[in-house]
């Protein structure tokens, strides 16, 4: 088994804290570990750390390097461009596949909250026996606890094997990030899962897919494969990422592919994907608050609080997020915290305040 831990995202919904030069995955968000370091012991028992590859883009190796300082150099995977899913997957698939051809590969973002180990574990390696087995491609699906309009969602299909510890269902389809209502029936039907974005096939059957749903693609990977180990490898790889269309896995392969298998975890997990994902992951308060500072309030209730240094004083305050990181503070109402994101495309838009986002 071999693992690629993707770590080339930007974290914009965590600003002020993230940022170009430190996104969410470097970050202690959750606990006193970064999400990379805590991704990385999570594999431990099961996966030697030389098995384990870190893709990432090309501005952001420095900083991994200073929250990782003994992870190996040479397993590092660096995109020349970011070119979204499909062509970071197939890269690290090429390399993966040319150190040793045919191993299960094991696809995990660096920025998950998982708590049980144990029986993510468990989960992982009971993927990678389906996955030599079958020959088909696997994902997680996370079993919703609510209507999420925020996630993509799996439809389930039949169930294509009882003989494992867990059923493998076959995938009837993917489906795009939801409205409410829809999100609603998902939840409602118990046909849905939510898609984790967490997969697990052997390297012969991803490149198999890719060559037959993205051959431009797959042409460019082959000519990057032909080149690793030789002065041109660097020249080759930079020539072809540039001219890599953009675009995910689940677009350009697994929405397609008729050989797409599920495994519905049995760990709890969470994608941190923006501020309120901590009122999941961390305990709160007796009024609904989940305080991350020194802090100090009245009539203070169901409300955010983050800051890295002195302290933060609140009155009669409801549902707020309140993130005070060195030389930046948010204030913003918690219902509309997908519109951080346009907040930071509108301080990188300024001269004079996206030094604010580096």
């Amino acid at each position: 088994m071999q693992v690629m831990i993707m770590a080339g995202g930007k974290g914009e919904r965590f600003w002020p804290y993230s940022r170009l030069s430190t996104p969410k995955q470097l970050l202690p968000i959750v606990s006193k570990k970064s999400m990379i370091e805590e991704t990385i012991e999570r594999l431990e028992g099961i996966v030697e750390q030389k098995d384990i590859f870190i893709s990432t883009r090309r501005d952001l190796v420095d900083s991994i390097k200073k929250v990782l300082p003994d992870f190996p150099e040479e397993n590092y995977i660096v995109e020349p461009f970011p070119r979204d899913t499909a062509p970071a997957i197939g890269l690290a698939t090429v390399v993966m596949s040319n150190r040793r051809p045919g191993d299960v590969m094991v696809v995990l973002p660096a920025d998950h909250y998982i708590k049980d180990k144990e029986m993510f574990q468990k989960d992982l390696l009971l993927a990678s026996k389906v996955a030599q087995d079958t020959g088909c491609l696997l994902t997680f699906g996370i079993q919703p606890d609510h209507p999420e309009t925020g996630y993509g969602y799996i439809e389930l299909g039949e169930i294509v094997s009882r003989e494992y510890d867990s059923p493998v269902y076959e995938v009837k389809s993917f489906k795009e990030k939801p409205d409410y209502e829809t999100a609603k029936k998902y939840y409602e039907s118990k046909r849905f899962l939510w898609n984790s974005g967490m997969f697990v096939w052997t390297t012969n059957a991803i490149l198999n897919a890719i060559e037959r749903y993205m051959p431009s693609l797959f042409e460019g990977l082959m000519k990057i494969r032909d080149s690793i180990g030789k002065f041109s490898e660097e020249k080759v790889k930079e020539e072809e990422f540039e001219k890599f269309e953009k675009i995910s896995i689940d677009y350009g392969v697994m929405e397609k592919a008729d050989n797409v298998l599920c495994l519905k975890a049995r760990f709890d997990w969470s994608d941190v994907g923006s501020w309120s994902a901590l009122e999941k992951v961390k305990e709160k308060d007796e009024n609904g608050n989940v305080i991350s500072s020194d802090w100090a309030g009245i009539d203070t209730r169901n409300s955010i609080i983050v800051n890295d240094e002195g302290i933060i004083g609140t009155i009669g305050v409801r549902d707020l997020l309140i993130i005070k990181y060195k030389d930046a503070l948010l204030v913003a109402d918690k219902n509309r915290e997908q519109e951080i994101k346009k907040l930071v495309e509108k301080i990188a838009g300024s001269d004079k305040l996206k030094k604010y986002i580096l």
